[in-house]
Order: C-alpha cells, then sequence, then structure tokens
C-alpha cells in the first residue's frame, strides 16, 4: 500500500491493524486465544508446566514505560505464571501481533521454559537461571509452531508473525552494526525507522536497549536457528520414529542449557531412538 505521498504504508499504521477500542477487548482475546490454543499442546508436548497461567493487564503504575511481557510462577507456587498485556491507549494497540507475542511470552513459549524449569528437581542456581540463546532462543521457536498448531489462520496474524520475523532480522543488522561495524546510534535508529517504518521513539528504545545489552539480539536468532536445526537433524535421522513431543521433551527437561550441551543431549537421544 502507497500513500499519496509516495511512501509506503506500513501495516502497523492501517486501521485494521489497530482494531480495539477498550483494554477489557485485549485481554479477552488473549484469553480467548489461550483457550483455543490449550488443547492443541498435547499433541506437541509430553511435558508441560503445573503452573497456571494467567493473562493480567499491567498495572496503571508501571505501564507507561513497560511493553507486554511475562513474569514466572512463584517458587512456592503461590502466583502463578503471567502474561502481563501493556494497553496504555486500546486503540493504538497493535493487533496483528498478538497471536505471535502471546505464544513468544505465554504458551509455550517462556511459561512452558520458565515454569517446567522450576518444578523440576535442580539446585537453586538453575532452577532460576536463564541463558539468553536457550531461553529466547525456546520462545522464537515457539512463535513458529504456531502455524502447525494453525494458530495463524487469520491473515493479519500470520502476518503479524512475518513482520515480528522482520523486526528480528534488522536486530540481527543493528547489532553487529553497534558493535562491531562501528555504527554510530543515530545510524542505527535510521535502519530501525528505514526498515521497519518504526517511529523514531520507538526505533531510539530499541536501539538503547541494544547499545546497553550486546549480543541479545543476536542471541536470540541464534538459538532458534539451532533448536530448529536440531530438530531437522532428528526428522532426518529418525525418520518414521521421531516423535516432536519426545524432541520438546528432550529441548524442555533440563532447564536452561548452554547451546552446546543441547546439542549434545539431542544427539545422544537421536542414536538412543535408532
Amino acid at each position: 500500500m502507497v500513500t499519496p505521498g509516495g511512501l509506503p504504508k506500513w501495516g502497523g499504521e492501517q486501521p485494521r491493524c489497530r482494531s480495539f477500542k477498550k483494554d477489557d477487548e485485549i485481554i479477552g482475546f488473549y484469553r480467548e486465544l489461550d483457550k483455543r490454543m490449550a488443547p492443541k499442546l498435547a499433541d506437541m508436548f509430553v511435558l508441560q508446566p503445573k503452573a497456571p497461567l494467567e493473562q493480567r493487564l499491567e498495572p496503571e503504575l508501571t505501564k507507561a514505560p513497560a511493553s507486554d511481557h511475562y513474569t514466572p510462577p512463584a517458587g512456592d507456587g503461590s502466583r502463578p505464571g503471567i502474561f502481563w498485556s501493556v494497553v496504555n491507549d486500546a486503540t493504538t494497540y497493535d493487533s496483528i501481533r498478538m497471536t505471535s507475542l502471546y505464544l513468544h511470552e505465554g504458551r509455550p513459549g517462556h511459561h512452558f521454559q520458565f515454569a517446567l524449569q522450576q518444578q523440576l528437581p535442580l539446585p537453586d542456581f538453575r532452577k532460576f537461571s536463564f541463558i539468553t540463546a536457550y531461553g529466547e532462543g525456546w520462545a522464537l521457536y515457539a512463535e513458529g509452531l504456531g502455524k502447525e498448531m494453525g494458530m495463524y489462520d487469520a491473515p493479519d496474524q500470520y502476518f503479524g508473525y512475518l513482520n515480528s520475523e522482520l523486526l528480528r532480522a534488522v536486530r540481527l543488522v543493528v547489532d553487529t552494526g553497534l558493535h562491531d561495524q562501528g555504527w554510530a546510534r543515530e545510524q542505527a535508529i535510521a535502519c530501525m525507522r528505514e526498515t521497519l517504518g518504526q517511529s523514531e521513539a520507538n526505533a531510539m528504545i530499541a536501539v538503547e536497549r541494544y547499545m546497553g545489552d550486546p549480543g541479545q539480539a543476536l542471541g536470540y536468532k541464534i538459538g532458534q536457528m539451532k533448536i530448529s536445526e536440531l530438530r531437522q537433524k532428528a526428522t532426518t535421522a529418525l525418520g518414521p520414529k521421531f516423535s516432536l513431543a519426545e524432541f520438546h521433551r528432550v529441548v524442555l527437561e533440563d532447564g536452561a542449557v548452554p547451546l552446546a550441551v543441547l546439542e549434545k543431549k539431542v544427539n545422544r537421544w537421536i542414536e538412543a531412538s535408532k
């Protein structure tokens, strides 16, 4: 779509991508999404967390600087895992990314990784640990499962997933540019704006995050690519013996581990399953 001035009209600027009027409509969408997803999980997961997952609106006190996020359940079971939806203005909430966002932050993304890890018989330093490439890699991988689960049947939600993938690709360039190629802050912001159509404020927030946490954006994608690579390796090696639910069990059953350890685990499982 092109505006009269000749510049592209980005998907997020179209009225259909801003379809809500009230905060409760947004949290209601996420709750219905979770209900629709729940019966599909058994076919893909032998392991599922015991802790429930709730969907809540971010409190008024903290929502101004926040973005949608997940908090793990309390270690003593007194609080469930929570997906927090940050709504400052319902009419400007990006509705096309909601499915991919929930798959990433909620089920089967961070909630499965964090909540399962807490219920495993691990020492506390591992029970509550986080390894970016593993944890964020799993969450990105979980977004991709949405297509297999039939969660992207609505074209706008699948477009939102693809738009999120574009963001991750641009982040690889910006992260590397800042910390390896000598990019200035302003150059990175311009890249985000020109490639993604972001506002200057949003691009600035993103770039300053990458400036303050070198390699984090790379970690997301490296983890996702390694998990997908290992799945393909297992699928090819095992043929009809391959079980996706068992593969996911192997990936999740020991909590967060370095990718080299994860690869050794999967290789041992492949050999034992032949």
